[in-house]
Order: C-alpha cells, then structure tokens, then sequence
C-alpha cells in the first residue's frame, strides 16, 4: 500500500526519463527481471521496494539508497491465533544492511530519514523469528521427533512460552494431538499431518477433503492458501481464486499454483472414507476452509457487512463485496493492526448451514445457558448450540437445574446492586427499627438476635433473604414489584416481630392523645410532633426500654421546626418562653400558655379545645 501511495506521488513528476519500478513478494518473474535488468540508456531507474531489498539481492545500477527506517515485520498474535504484519523501527542491523545495498556494483551513498542520535538508540539487530512466529509447525514437528516439551532442547532462542502454548491448543482443536499422563503426543491424525510439506491447519484441511472425497479441491485450496493471493481484487470470494486452476494457463502463477497443487496430490495418501453428494459443489469451498480455520468461522451481525468470528475477534468485508449475502463465512486471511476494533477479510467463503448438523457436527457444542441476558434485559435459559463463542441456535429448556436459576438472579442483583429492588419508606423505616435494636441491645445481658440489614449485609446474604423471592421474576422491572418489606421481616424469628412492635414502635403516643410516627431512618430516631400536642410531658419520650431518647422536633401550627431536643425538661424551662414570645402574634388562635407544663395538650386550636 505504501509503495503504491509513494509512486502515486512520484508519477506526478515532469522527468520523462524516471523508470519507477515496485519490487515487493507479490511480483510475477517478468516484473521480478526488469527490476534487476539495466536501465536503459539515458533513463534513471527508481526502485520503491519493501524489505525484501535489504539482503541477498543485487540490483544493478544502484547508487542511492533512501532508507524511511521502518519495516513490517509479520508478528504471531497468540491472543487471536493469527499473523499480523507489524510496522516499527529497523534495527542497526537492518539499517548498515540496507546501506550495502548502495554501490553494490559502483560507489554509492545511502539517505537515511533519521538523526545520527536516532540512530545510536535503534535496536542492536532484528528480534529473531522465532520470537514472532507461528510456531503450530514447529511443535507439530517437535512431537514428530519425540520432543514433548522444547526445553529438552538447547536453543539459541527458546521458543517463547505463550505462542508455544498457544500452538499445541491448535493442533489440539485440528485433532493432531492429545495429552496424556508424560505430556503431549502426536495422535494418528497428527502423524498424517506431519508427513506433507504444509502448515498443520493446511494438512488437516487436505486429509480431512480427501476421506470425504474432495482431495482435489483441498490439494487446489492448499496451493493457493500457501502463496499470496494471486489476484488484486477487493473481492474476498475463495471461488473466483479456484477458476485459475481452470483452463488455460495464461499467467506464471496460474502454472505456480497447478504445480503446488500436483505436489500436494502425489504426498497426500489418505483414503476415502466417505465420500460426500455432489463434490464439485462450491459449497465444500466452505468447508473445507473451516476445517482448516475452525476458530475463523464467522457468523454477520445485522445486515451490514460485518461478521464476528468463533474465536471472539471482530471482521469486516470491503464494500460492495458479494459475500455480504452470506450469513457464514469460512475465513482463510484476514488482517489487522493491534488496537483495531475490526479485522479486514481478505479471502474467504461462504459456509452453508447445513454443514454444521453433519461434516462440521463435531465442532459444534451443545450449552445450557442459564443465564441474565443484558441486551434483552430478562432471565434466560436455552440449550444453546455454539461453535466457539458464536451461538447457531437456541431452544428453552424444558427443566432447569435446581437453585440454577436463583444462582443466576441472585449473582445479577449482586453485581447492578440493591438499587435493582424497590425500597419504599415502610422498608426503610423497618431497618432503621432494627438497625436500632441491634445497636441499642449490643452490650445488654440478655441481647436479641436482630438480624444486620445493612447494604452490605443484605448482599451477602442474597441467598437467604431475596433467593426464595425469585421463582417468577424474569424481566428486569418485576425486581421493582418484590415487597422487600416482607422479605426483611421474614428474617426476623418468632418473637422478634412481637419485639420489635414493643420496643421499636412505629407510633408512639404523644399527651395530646395522638399516635404519632417515629422516623427511624435518621439516628437517634426523630419525633416530629406539634409544640402544643406536648404540653405537660415533663420528660423525653424513649424506646427500646428507656434505652434509647427520641430526638423531639417541635413543631409551629404550620409544621416548620422551631425547636430540636433530646431534653424536653430543659426546653420547657430555659427555650420555651422565647418561643411562646415570637409565635403567640404569629399564631394567635392557637395556645401558648406560660406554664406548658401545666397546660392541657392540644392538637387544636383555642377555640376548639375543650374547657
């Protein structure tokens, strides 16, 4: 992409005489020998090359060497199982190989885009390939040779722990291996895929095709799956790459990739062992490429052209691409850059459904999902069939596990938090009645066995209080119908409800006669009452046997606060007559006598007290 942007820019130039000549891998032999040739005469040769340049290779007639100071550099991803091409700095190595590139054949000088400081801070020499690679070929070869683990082997780089790691639970998914008591060995399938010259996804995909009797599709897929993609299309579809082995040859590739594919029937010799309907049908394009990508299959999200693989990644098709149709698809390449959301397929096929009940029955799985589904907001249970993390189907389960189902809502209501259920006065007012109770007869003789209600507590114990509650909850809103009040009072054993009506009252009777409500929410519980419904009470009003003092809140005629005390004696005395001074003009029809103490409580006005 970056040789055909910068010759973009340099066909701009009005010079008749500049030969511009790309050399990358993808070249033809034709192309390949004019970069090499001499120029013509009188005409300056500019090659715009990848790395490829940088050794064993001797272009006459160079004299100027540009060096931009990058590479790309393919780097195994073991997290997502593919290769991508990495863009980063050379290394010091790379860049004095490059500038031998210049007067190669006469005196030359190299330009480099970079400080001689830069420079100096480069890389000593090119990580080793071990350390990017793929290595499901290397470990498939090493138990070929009766190497389990590749530490009994001396290295000038081991290779590293989690590609490696990563590599065996491949060639475990294709069948190639198995595990056992000393360690990891080949299975009769692997001993197969050892014997061809290919990578393990490749040789499973051709001894697979040939028992189903499709060996000649697979050796094709094979040949073109092992060079670069032959043709320059923004088109992914598998198909139009297979027409080259069809006809005449009229391009070196095409007679590149017949051969491959002669070369991959003489070292296959597997038998058949079933042989599948209609073999020439494109849709065994499909399979086969799932055999050897199993973790690439990938299923389209909506009706864009985006698809999300059995593996977890993200992938997109280019625009206007035919195979946006397709509800599955086979991947064979794709590529990405690390912190990309989505990955670009480049080449696959469509996958037909049908394949996952019989040929690819085996990677298919059969899961009971009971579960809190957050897009639909509800409770699920299915037996789900999947291929990796993608699901193909559902059903409901006609019996679910016992307790599964409350694990489910109870571990839902734990993570959104206790915000999920309704919690209304009344259920509020009864933890502070507790709450109080417990506080209060913590360090009596003979306590109660009030149980904790706060936030924290009712959390953890989920399972006891809310679990039983759970039976036809199935949609986020019906957590908002559960009576938590009754659910709390259900912890409290016989007789704490008798208790807690005695000592932690709801009303408590005031000297006007009124049964007014006490506020347990706030500590110490509040009593907010009128100023004159408490003429004549000498003393506080308490709870939980004389333990506990209300806070008083006095009242005006209109509600409004005009006194706070846990000490009515002292109110009475040293308060109440600047009180009875500033509202008796304001409430005139109401009493305010000088003594409270010997006035008769009231919740009415003078005129309708009775003498």
């Amino acid at each position: 992409r970056e040789i055909r942007r910068v010759s973009e820019r340099l066909d701009d130039l009005p010079s008749p005489t500049l030969q511009l000549l790309p050399l990358h891998g993808n070249l033809d032999l034709a192309a390949q020998h004019r970069i090499i040739a001499p120029a013509p005469p009188g005409i300056r040769k500019v090659v715009l090359a990848t790395a490829i340049a940088e050794s064993s290779l001797t272009i006459d007639g160079i004299r100027v060497v540009i060096d931009a100071g990058l590479s790309r550099l393919p780097q195994f991803d073991p997290v997502t199982g593919m290769t991508r091409l990495v863009t980063r700095q050379l290394s010091r190595a790379a860049s004095e190989q490059r500038a031998g590139r210049a007067g190669r054949t006469e005196p030359g000088s190299c330009y480099r885009l970079w400080s001689t400081t830069q420079q100096a801070q480069l890389l000593a020499a090119t990580p080793p390939e071990i350390a990017q690679a793929d290595l499901a070929p290397l470990a498939l070869q090493l138990l070929r040779w009766g190497v389990s683990d590749p530490l009994e082997l001396r290295w000038l780089d081991p290779p590293p722990a989690a590609p490696y790691a990563q590599a065996l639970d491949l060639l475990q998914h294709l069948g190639a291996v198995e595990r056992t008591d000393t360690g990891w060995r080949l299975t009769p399938h692997g001993e197969g895929m050892a014997a061809l010259p290919m990578h393990p996804r490749l040789a499973h995909m051709l001894l697979t095709g040939t028992r189903a009797g499709l060996r000649d599709r697979a050796c094709d897929l094979a040949a073109l799956l092992s060079e670069r993609d032959p043709l320059d299309s923004r088109d992914a579809d598998t198909e139009t790459r297979l027409d080259l082995f069809k006809g005449d040859i009229r391009r070196g590739i095409q007679r590149r990739l017949r051969q491959l594919s002669r070369q991959f029937r003489h070292h296959c010799k597997a038998k058949v062992d079933h042989q599948v309907d209609a073999p020439s049908d494109p849709r065994w394009t499909g399979y086969l490429l799932a055999c050897a990508y199993p973790d690439r299959i990938a299923q389209r999200r909506g009706n864009g052209r985006s698809y999300r693989l059995a593996n977890g990644r993200a992938a997109e098709l280019n625009e206007a691409d035919p195979l946006q149709k397709a509800t599955y698809l086979a991947v064979a390449q794709l590529s990405g850059r690390a912190g990309q959301a989505n990955d670009r397929i480049h080449l696959a096929a469509e996958l037909d459904t049908a394949l996952f009940d019989d040929e690819l029955a085996e990677q298919v799985t059969e899961v009971d999902a009971v579960a809190w589904d957050s897009k639909t907001h509800r409770f699920r249970a299915e037996r789900e069939q999947r291929l990796g993390v993608l699901r193909l189907a559902s059903q409901p389960l006609a019996r679910i596990p016992a307790g599964t189902r409350e694990q489910v809502m109870v571990d839902f209501v734990r993570r959104e938090g206790l915000a999920l259920l309704d919690w209304p006065e009344a259920t509020e007012q009864l933890r502070g009645r507790v709450r109080l109770l417990r506080t209060s007869e913590s360090g009596a003789r003979e306590p109660g066995n009030w149980p904790d209600l706060s936030d924290a507590a009712l959390l953890d114990g989920l399972e006891q209080w809310l679990a039983p509650a759970l039976a036809k909850v199935t949609m986020r809103d019906a957590f908002k119908k559960l009576d938590t009040r009754a659910l709390l009072l259900a912890l409290l054993p016989w007789p704490l409800p008798k208790r807690l009506d005695e000592l932690a009252p709801e009303r408590i009777e005031v000297p006007s006669g009124s049964m007014i409500r006490i506020d347990y929410t706030r500590e110490p519980p509040v009593l907010a009452v009128k100023l004159q419904e408490m003429f004549g009470g000498a003393t506080t009003p308490r709870i939980a046997n004389g333990r506990v003092a209300l806070t008083v809140h006095l009242l005006s005629p209109a509600g409004r606060p005009l006194q706070v005390t846990q000490d009515l004696a002292s109110f009475w005395s040293n308060g109440y007559s600047e009180v009875r001074k500033e509202m008796r003009g304001r409430y005139p029809k109401h009493p305010w006598p000088e003594d409270p103490l010997q006035a008769v409580p009231t919740a009415r006005t003078k005129r309708r007290t009775p003498r």
